[in-house]
């Protein structure tokens, strides 16, 4: 069952950018920036860059003088007192226009349609978008009035509102581009200052329904046909051809294909501005306002929301649907389910044979006298899967963990996917857990398989054991996790060359996309893939810089591991064009959502906010309050880990999860309610018929059992962020027609 293509409001193409049109100061930055990443990843003196001092009295001090000085300054200047009015001018107007009525609160929406705080509605621009309907809920509002300018100086505040909306734009595009989502609201303030806007509409991700109860989940009969079209590799990206002749003329099929020098530029700008201390001192604040608007929404509402969830019949936490979309298939069990297994097999059949070893097969009870072991002694703490403070940022130590008793026999034995066995008894355990999914009714989760780069025979090999062995379950969609471990291929000669690994894992997507006749099985499996993820140690350094002079990777030949960037940007690119192929021939496309901000530098949340449509962890934010900032505004989905992180990088108690939640970041628990992470057709169900919409117009409180005050408040905060950003830009506007 295909999805019927959408067309395209706009010419899908890649804007290209020339490095000679950055400005000197920026792009020196921006080296600054990385060079200081290369020597001292981890340092106090690193990341000063980033953050704003809140340690030391003296440094305080200096800034408040500085700070102070700029103000008075401002005071004698007469220009600035003409900009400073004009900017409240236009901020009062956009308040009255957010604030909702009482009357709008008690309208129905039929009726007395209320204007929607997601509406931004700025004088004498056109386009306007229509006024939502729905009627707000009543609660306590936290309004700030007076000089909203009120301890940073009009310049500063106009060049920190703009270089955002800049950054916001940027993220859009990339975003727009791969059928990754951008907030609704936040391109809505954005439009105003561009004509090119994208219909809030389009650029959505697809997603294959799930089959109805009366249909085969691996049917092979519904393969559209062959295009005929012919894939080659250039400079590490996969471009599409017509037909032979076009490939010798090089003109490559009407599909969007990245530049690297582009996407430089466009690195640079936002590392530029995450140093830039206007505009750190600016989200700081707002940061800070955020966290203490919300503590005041808790204390004055917080009866209101429980009165509102107690009066919301058959729903609490526990019959909500709760999807887990941070999990490996690998760890997917627990450690007493794994061990029940192992103990059921050994004692159900000993004699078969499992395993293979130099021409000589080998039985399971073959495999244990080797390891001088009986599985009937074997106990959770012996098996030593779990992890603990040993493994405290030791990544080498986490990953022995997938090893049960230590044995790297039995984790290829039990939790591959390529054995002797066909992966049988992996795939037996992950079918115990999607049957104790599909018994709870309520969860759902989306298990990382791996796909490392060896061979193009990956893919079949996986696509063939998710249909022999009929893995398939309506609760459960997956994630192909990359492993970002090239220099170990590459010094056992199993690879020449990084740009061999990126033809290996994503040329068989593109030829079962073209010809999906000659691909079926891998054709039917990529109907239950959501998205890709890139995994693996965070904290290696890297000592390459990834600029537009970065090899390519076809001749990235040494031992050496191109850096996180480089591997994101890489990604982005080949799931990018495959996407628009794909949807040109109506088929799902696939989201990026790697593991980012773990560890390591900052700059992996800089390549992660071009590129990913969401995060695993993000950490590291906390460190960055221009990113963070950014984060929010784009409202980039951040799946945490507080438990795992506890066991390797980040002590529980200092978890940001917390503040992040506090002020409003797009932040999910491991397992929470992200089914609004993907748009597919059975969300209707799950979430309601506007789950699509932001804000409380698409919350159904019968289906989420989330308190539309909490939604209302959420939204109408970020609308008020939002429009600081367009009150800076339609200043420059009016200035421009003055």
């Amino acid at each position: 069952m295909a999805l019927s293509p959408e067309p395209a409001e706009m010419p899908r193409q890649f804007p290209k950018l020339n490095i000679s049109e950055v400005d000197e100061q920026v792009r020196l930055l921006a080296e600054k920036v990385f060079a200081k990443v290369l020597r001292e990843e981890d340092s106090k003196d690193a990341l000063s860059l980033f953050t704003v001092p809140e340690d030391c009295p003296i440094g305080q001090k200096e800034a408040k003088e500085r700070e102070l000085q700029k103000e008075l300054a401002e005071q004698k200047s007469v220009e600035t007192a003409k900009r400073k009015k004009s900017f409240k001018m236009i901020r009062s107007q956009s308040l009255s226009l957010q604030m909702p009525t009482q009357q709008d609160w008690k309208g129905p929406p039929t009726a007395s349609p209320a204007m929607s705080p997601a509406t931004p509605v700025l004088p004498g621009i056109t386009s306007q978008p229509a006024p939502a309907l729905y009627a707000m809920p009543e609660f306590q509002r936290v309004t700030i009035s007076g000089d909203y300018c009120a301890g940073i100086t009009v310049e500063d505040y106009e060049q920190a509102a703009k270089s955002l909306a800049k950054a916001l734009m940027i993220r859009e595009k990339y975003a727009r581009l791969a059928y990754h989502r951008f907030p609704r609201t936040t391109a809505q303030y954005l439009s105003h200052r561009r004509a090119d806007a994208v219909p809030p509409e389009e650029g959505l991700p697809d997603f294959h329904p799930p089959p109805l109860p009366q249909e085969d989940p691996y049917c092979l009969d519904d393969a559209p046909p062959n295009l005929g079209y012919l894939v080659r590799m250039q400079g590490g990206i996969l471009f599409v051809y017509d037909n032979k002749k076009m490939l010798e003329r090089q003109e490559p099929h009407s599909l969007p294909y990245p530049d690297l020098e582009t996407y430089t530029v466009d690195m640079s700008h936002i590392l530029a501005l995450i140093t830039d201390g206007p505009t750190k001192t600016y989200c700081h604040r707002r940061l800070n306002f955020l966290e203490s608007k919300f503590s005041l929404h808790e204390m004055l509402n917080e009866m209101s929301e429980f009165k509102e969830l107690k009066s919301n019949p058959h729903r609490d936490f526990y019959n909500v649907r709760k999807v887990d979309t941070h999990i490996h298939a690998a760890a997917c069990m627990n450690q007493k389910h794994l061990l029940r297994f192992i103990k059921h097999t050994y004692q159900t059949e000993p004699d078969r044979t499992v395993a293979e070893k130099r021409g000589r097969k080998i039985t399971l009870r073959q495999v244990f006298d080797s390891l001088h072991m009986d599985p009937y002694d074997l106990t959770v703490d012996s098996l030593d899967v779990h992890a603990g403070r040993q493994t405290f940022h030791r990544f080498d130590k986490f990953n022995s963990k997938y090893n049960p008793v230590g044995a790297s026999e039995l984790r290829d034995l039990y939790l591959k996917t390529e054995n002797y066995l066909g992966g049988e008894y992996f795939a037996r355990m992950v079918k115990e857990v999607a049957r104790e999914l599909e018994e709870s009714k309520y969860q759902y989760s989306e298990p990382r398989l791996s796909i490392y780069g060896r061979s193009p025979e990956e893919w079949p090999n996986l696509a063939r054991w998710f249909i022999q062995h009929k893995v398939y379950s309506p609760n459960m969609r997956w994630i192909i996790q990359v492993p970002r471990i090239y220099d170990i291929f590459r010094s056992k000669k199993l690879l020449p060359s990084f740009g061999k690994m990126l033809e290996n894992i994503f040329l068989p997507l593109f030829e079962a996309t073209i010809n999906p006749q000659d691909h079926r099985e891998l054709h039917l499996f990529l109907k239950y893939v959501t998205g890709f993820d890139s995994v693996d140690d965070e904290s290696k350094h890297s000592d390459h810089m990834f600029s537009d002079k970065s090899p390519s990777p076809d001749i990235w030949t040494s031992e050496q591991n191109p850096p996180y960037s480089y591997y994101l940007y890489y990604m982005y690119a080949n799931i990018m064009v495959l996407n628009n192929l794909r949807r040109e021939r109506g088929l799902s496309t696939f989201l990026f959502r790697p593991h980012c901000g773990e560890a390591g530098s900052i700059t992996h949340l800089v390549s992660a906010f071009l590129t990913a449509d969401n995060i695993s962890h993000g950490l590291l934010l906390k460190k960055s309050p221009v990113l963070q900032y950014l984060y929010y505004l784009a409202q980039i989905p951040i799946a945490m880990s507080p438990l795992s992180n506890n066991s390797l990088f980040l002590e529980y108690s200092k978890n940001p999860l917390r503040e992040f939640l506090h002020k409003g970041l797009h932040v999910s628990l491991s397992t929470d309610d992200p089914m609004q992470f993907h748009y597919t057709k059975e969300k209707q169900k799950f979430l309601g018929q506007n789950y699509y919409k932001e804000g409380p117009e698409g919350n159904d409180i019968r289906k989420t059992n989330v308190a539309q005050i909490r939604m209302a408040f959420r939204y109408e905060t970020l609308c008020n962020e939002l429009s600081f950003l367009s009150d800076a830009m339609k200043s420059e506007e009016i200035t421009a027609l003055t």
